[in-house]
């Protein structure tokens, strides 16, 4: 099985869910969004997968950091944009497998999938 896994080094969900990936043998290359961005045509396409409203980490200090202008009236291409412009925003991990993709970290969720 090939895993892609996306993320922030120092994230504790991302720690937690790639020591769980370890734990389990599971291989995964990492891409990290503060050294190698976020690319917007992937986010596009992941929010048309599991919607972008899932994909858009509102609860964290980089949303409640930006200009009321930007955290309001969010629809695709807008979250999709901010996103892309601050991948801090994307909830994490996201991690893509053979069958699918997963965003968060949920340990039922990832064993069936991935083990």
């Amino acid at each position: 099985m090939s895993i892609q896994f996306y993320g922030i080094p120092n994230c504790d969900t991302v720690k937690k869910a790639r020591k769980w990936l370890e734990e389990q043998g599971v291989a995964y290359d990492f891409h990290d969004y503060k050294k190698e961005g976020a690319d917007p045509n992937m986010l596009r396409h992941w929010a048309g997968a599991v919607g972008w409203e899932a994909l858009l980490n509102r609860r964290g200090t980089t949303f409640r950091g930006l200009p009321e202008a930007d955290r309001e009236g969010i629809d695709k291409a807008k979250a999709v944009a901010l996103m892309a412009a601050h991948p801090s925003l994307i909830k994490r991990p996201v991690v893509i497998y053979d069958n699918g993709l997963l965003v968060g970290f949920d340990t039922d969720q990832w064993d069936a999938a991935l083990c």
